[in-house]
């Protein structure tokens, strides 16, 4: 294999550019020539081709986001799109691609595989939703960036004595709600994996402000309400005054963590070898500490499990 092309695609996620500038500098070693395209896979379409070299790839290993660029694209979704996709793939004389992204971008490359073009995913999404992965790129900087907020408005909250309604990313998945919580001392977490009862919520509220606590932080997950919704509840119920913070796509930016640099770099370097030695149709994957491949129908064969254990440990610790 003498050529091969790397995208980002999907929503951004801090560490992106650290997995892509470790995949270059891999394939530079093999003295394998690597074409990014930009866009993601509607720039696949449109043949958004730009060599690159360890030149391309220098001083990005701390800027979040990606320098590929990302976009959604409903024409690759269609038979026709595919084929389009893998003609301009093969007119370019690729014989490999690495996509980073999430889910979605995955399904991408195993129908790129199951075409015959050889294909290897990396975990890259703040959601942490991926299953066989233990982390995804991104999950450790934005969860950060929520505890970080949290800090900040716990000050707040404790001068002005309100209670404060923080909603974070995350449809179909508590991961970064969860993890966060736990590390910024949420009073309550609200996520779609279990079943939330504001009736609870609210009674350890008034039980935390009867025993001399003057504020209380809750974090809920997008997916299971608005923030606006759960705080105008949980003041017609309780008579506290609550405020609302909404962090949306401030948790996709900013500098990716040490972790999420590292994770990357390891899991784009990977992905170069696995494709050197004839890998396709699998994902990289981060666990107990060691870097693997997994083939794409196991990933998409389980869902990412909330852990119940942490969850439990948070309404114990928000006491």
């Amino acid at each position: 294999m003498r050529k091969i092309a790397i995208m980002t695609s999907g929503g951004d996620a801090p560490g992106m550019n650290a997995a892509l500038r470790a995949a270059v500098h891999q394939a530079v070693v093999h003295e394998v020539q690597v074409i990014g395209i930009s866009h993601g896979y509607e720039g696949l379409l449109r043949s958004a081709f730009t060599p690159m070299n360890l030149s391309s790839v220098d001083d990005i290993i701390q800027r979040g986001g990606t320098i590929l660029r990302s976009a959604r694209s409903q024409r690759f979704c269609s038979k026709e799109g595919q084929e389009e996709a893998i003609a301009n793939l093969w007119a370019e004389g690729i014989e490999g691609l690495i996509v980073i992204g999430g889910e979605g971008s995955y399904r991408g490359a195993q129908a790129l595989a199951g075409m015959g073009m050889a294909t290897v995913g990396v975990p890259g999404t703040i959601d942490n939703d991926i299953p066989g992965t233990d982390y995804t790129i991104g999950f450790d900087t934005a969860v950060n960036t929520v505890v970080e907020a949290m800090n900040k408005i716990r000050d707040t909250a404790t001068a002005h004595e309100r209670t404060f309604v923080l909603e974070v990313m995350g449809r179909a998945s508590g991961h970064i709600a969860l993890t966060a919580g736990l590390a910024g001392g949420a009073e309550s977490i609200l996520i779609p994996e279990i079943p939330n009862n504001l009736d609870d919520v609210c009674r350890r509220l008034k039980w935390s402000s009867e025993r001399g606590k003057v504020h209380s932080i809750i974090v809920v997950a997008e997916g299971v309400a608005s923030a606006y919704t759960i705080a105008e509840e949980v003041k017609k119920r309780t008579g506290f005054e609550t405020r609302v913070t909404v962090l949306g796509h401030l948790q996709r930016g900013g500098t990716p963590t040490a972790f999420d640099r590292l994770l990357a770099s390891r899991l784009g370097s990977q992905a170069v070898e696995v494709l050197l030695e004839g890998g396709t149709g699998v994902a990289m994957s981060y666990v107990n500490g060691e870097v693997r491949a997994v083939p794409f129908d196991k990933v998409f064969a389980g869902s990412k499990e909330i852990d119940r254990s942490l969850y439990n440990l948070a309404t114990v610790l928000a006491m």
